[in-house]
């Protein structure tokens, strides 16, 4: 897990320098013949990487964007209209038969059907008409994390291409050196915070929210922590009846329009007894795991979770977890 890692920003950097042309073509595309309705296909982590794409093309675009519940194809068959349907499936595998099916589904009904994934000849990107290959390389460690980064990123392209916007594009060419400096990041405090904990909330907002969800999952599938991830204005409410004196906190509070809110409520938490590691930009008053920043606010959450990364696979070793093999856990997982 640690090595692959590390290994992102070189995976990222490969990403790029492919597939440049197809990104135009299918920007133009989706310009040419903007999309009525859009949604999203993915399980677990992808599932946190495709929550980012959405936000970004409802931030950016102004069109909304739905998570597909596939059982409404793989189990009820409904008859989903496809009429200006775009499909976006995200994917390490491209295995699981409810990405697959509803992708078909589209596609036979003749929406634009989009996969981004790691393994390029899997049943998830044969079906699609636009494959995007991740070319992350292969993933041994059961715990995803060089495939989500580059989740993150193809997200970022699918919104660069759209828009045929070169700020950006000019920011995600030099988002592997950000990416480098982020993987030597300090964040051994949290270890002497979490290294007991049993629970945890794990708190972003905006941008930062699907990385906030993906941290969740890595505390709970390496080191067997009850981790629960929320939005900085949700967890005011009925979550925040569990937080009291000692309850460990995960703030992820990067540059942007959520900042301001996060660091608020960082601050209010630790009046309250929490124990609350604020993940900020350095000069971030109070902030204990230092951010790295990047060319773009927008990009920044891709930073955040690779400094995370190296952190969360140290925690569990502390704690006498394999963080390469959990249990009860594989690599590839099927559902339908």
């Amino acid at each position: 897990m640690l090595d692959e890692a590390r290994e992102a920003p070189q995976a990222v950097a490969r990403q790029l320098r492919e597939d440049g042309e197809r990104w135009q073509a299918f920007g133009a595309r989706l310009r040419q013949q903007p999309p009525a309705s859009l949604l999203t296909i993915a399980r677990g982590s992808s599932d946190h990487a495709a929550h980012y794409a959405a936000y970004l093309v409802m931030a950016r675009l102004g069109r909304l964007v739905t998570s597909m519940p596939m059982s409404l194809v793989t189990l009820y068959q409904s008859q989903i209209r496809c009429e200006g349907l775009a499909s976006f499936a995200f994917s390490q595998s491209g295995q699981s038969p409810d990405l697959v099916g509803p992708t078909e589904y589209f596609r036979q009904c003749g929406a634009t059907t989009c996969a981004f994934v790691n393994v390029p000849d899997s049943p998830l990107g044969r079906a699609a008409e636009w494959l995007f290959p991740l070319h992350a390389g292969q993933e041994r460690s059961v715990a995803a994390t060089k495939s989500f980064i580059a989740q993150l990123v193809a997200g970022a392209r699918l919104v660069t291409s759209w828009q045929d916007d070169a700020t950006l594009g000019a920011a995600l060419r030099r988002l592997p050196q950000a990416m480098e400096r982020a993987c030597a990041a300090d964040w051994t405090t949290a270890l002497d915070v979490l290294g007991e904990a049993d629970r945890l909330f794990v708190i972003g907002r905006g941008l930062g929210l699907p990385v906030a969800m993906e941290a969740a999952l890595k505390f709970k599938e390496t080191c067997g922590i009850q981790a629960e991830a929320f939005s900085g204005a949700e967890v005011q409410h009925g979550p925040m009846r569990l937080i009291e004196e000692g309850y460990p906190l995960l703030v992820f509070a990067p540059r942007g329009p959520a900042q301001a809110g996060l660091l608020e409520l960082a601050q209010a938490m630790r009046s309250r007894g929490a124990r609350v590691l604020l993940a900020a930009p350095p000069g971030t008053p109070q902030a204990n795991l230092l951010l790295v920043e990047s060319d773009s606010p927008e990009l920044d959450p891709v930073c955040a979770i690779q400094s995370f990364y190296p952190m969360v696979e140290a925690l569990a070793r502390a704690r006498g977890n394999d963080p390469d093999r959990p249990p009860h856990l594989r690599k590839v997982t099927k559902t339908s």
